[in-house]
């Protein structure tokens, strides 16, 4: 997409009046990945904000999102397209029925009879839309040495139709979270972004955005509580920007309005989602960890 009439201010605001609260170093590879046509290949930790990313474009541009769900032994067929065999059975069976005998091949291998996955969705779309490549870090190497050769080309050839080349490119995002390490060649047709945990004062803004009857000084509260426990304590899984929302809400309706030993023990299910994690926490509060993790100290 290259859209001169979008500039970096345009974009701030729009992401802003979205409700997705980020700074210049977010907003840069996108507002340059979109002037200059390229893929945007965002990678950071579960739940930092980067399918959000997508589903944010999809919405300030007025596109279509089409996402692909990456995982584990994905191949082109159920990611690009495939044939519709029920209804080319049922089609055979009532030309035999009719005495009309079999159909020629390129008769029951038409368009007709083709199941458009998402990414044959994207290339084939009247009009342009978000393809969004969610954790693409799932699939294996041969996936993704394919999918290289579609972000260049934006063409696929289907053996009984032919090649189908992009009515209108898409804007592309694809997210991973750092599983394994993607090929220099995929990185390389991409611009790349990546999106670590927030600092406490933007993850306060986020709170306050996504939670609007949360307090200033409880959102600053919860944020420096996420900080504490994503830096200090060796957690299994580190809670995410959702669960930090999450535990904004759950406190808010059971009255809190500011943490303390109490309420955290009380809601660490919200954001802590295994039994070491938990222990964890309640080892640090029992030794006085409140005050640490609220900078009471």
């Amino acid at each position: 997409m290259r859209d001169c009439s979008m500039d970096i201010a345009w974009l701030r605001q729009a992401f802003l009046g979205d409700g997705y609260i980020c700074d210049d170093d977010i907003l840069l590879p996108v507002f340059l990945s979109l002037r200059l046509g390229k893929p945007l290949l965002v990678e950071g930790a579960p739940g930092v904000g980067k399918t959000e990313i997508a589903k944010v474009l999809s919405r300030v541009l007025g596109l279509e999102l089409i996402r692909l769900q990456c995982y584990e032994g994905l191949d082109e067929n159920k990611a690009l397209y495939e044939w519709n065999y029920q209804r080319q059975l049922l089609r055979i069976q009532v030309l035999q029925s009719g005495g009309a005998g079999l159909p020629n091949e390129s008769d029951l291998f038409s368009q007709d009879y083709l199941l458009m996955r998402p990414l044959l969705r994207a290339i084939r779309s009247q009009s342009q839309s978000v393809l969004l490549i969610d954790e693409v870090d799932k699939v294996d190497e041969a996936f993704e040495a394919f999918l290289f050769e579609l972000l260049s080309d934006f063409q696929v050839s289907i053996p009984e139709l032919g090649t189908m080349v992009a009515r209108e490119i898409p804007v592309v995002v694809l997210t991973s979270n750092s599983e394994r390490d993607l090929s220099d060649g995929l990185k390389r047709r991409c611009v790349y972004l990546y999106i670590g945990f927030p600092e406490p004062d933007r993850e306060a803004r986020i709170i306050r955005a996504k939670a609007p009857g949360v307090g200033e000084g409880l959102a600053a509260e919860i944020a420096a509580a996420m900080s504490y426990l994503r830096s200090k304590l060796n957690l299994r899984k580190q809670p995410s920007i959702a669960e930090a929302l999450d535990w904004a809400r759950a406190l808010l309706d059971l009255g809190y309005e500011s943490l303390d030993q109490s309420s955290i023990a009380q809601t660490a299910g919200v954001i802590l989602k295994c039994r070491e994690d938990l222990d964890a926490l309640r080892r640090d509060i029992a030794s006085g960890g409140v005050g640490r993790m609220l900078g009471r100290e």
